[in-house]
């Protein structure tokens, strides 16, 4: 098979197409690093603005919301596959205060941490919740408690080790410490009020 030269602008063209995604994938990268150095060091919960709306009309973020299972993370399998936190009946957290992602990531490379910070490539967007932790009480379960007790359960549904934190039952909003929305192409972070 002949294959013709590539004129000079299909080179153009093509050049000008990988400047966009890189250029796209260093603002995708600013705006994690601006997002992670917000969350680093404290608790929080995320999820889009509509389901946000819902949060705030029952007044806490529920473990089981009127969110079908299609629209919910590691849910389209069935239940042998849904996260472990879900499995207890629990709220899915993000245990943020011991975190560095460089570490982390050399300790659990397969870890799906990145699919939610800055937001999930889906939304496009996502509402950060920040949580006190001291009003939680027993409900609270951190990060490596979590681990160790996933370890000790024997189970394979699906936890990011370290990181995922629960609160068993649902999470008042009287616990929420501070809330922000970070949009895609967006580099800022944006108070939320509820």
């Amino acid at each position: 098979m002949a294959h013709r030269e590539l004129t000079r602008q299909e080179v153009e063209a093509v050049l000008a197409m990988e400047k966009r995604r890189r250029d796209e994938a260093d603002k995708m990268e600013a705006l994690t690093n601006l997002v992670l150095g917000r969350l680093q060091g404290s608790v929080w919960h995320t999820t889009n603005s509509d389901r946000f709306r819902e949060i705030v009309r029952s007044g806490a973020i529920l473990p089981e919301p009127d969110v079908k299972d299609a629209e919910r993370w590691s849910t389209s399998q069935g239940s042998a596959y849904y996260p472990y936190v879900r499995t207890l009946g629990g709220v899915s957290l993000f245990d943020f205060r011991d975190f560095d992602p460089e570490q982390y990531s050399d300790a659990y490379p397969i870890s799906t941490w990145r699919e939610f910070v800055p937001h999930r490539s889906a939304w496009r967007e996502a509402v950060w919740i920040e949580i006190d932790t001291s009003q939680l009480g027993e409900a609270f379960i951190s990060g490596p408690a979590l681990l160790a007790r996933w370890k000790a359960d024997h189970v394979g549904n699906r936890i990011m080790p370290e990181i995922e934190a629960a609160h068993m039952g649902p999470l008042p909003r009287s616990a929420f410490k501070e809330v922000f929305l970070v949009r895609e192409g967006v580099h800022m972070l944006l108070p939320f009020s509820w």
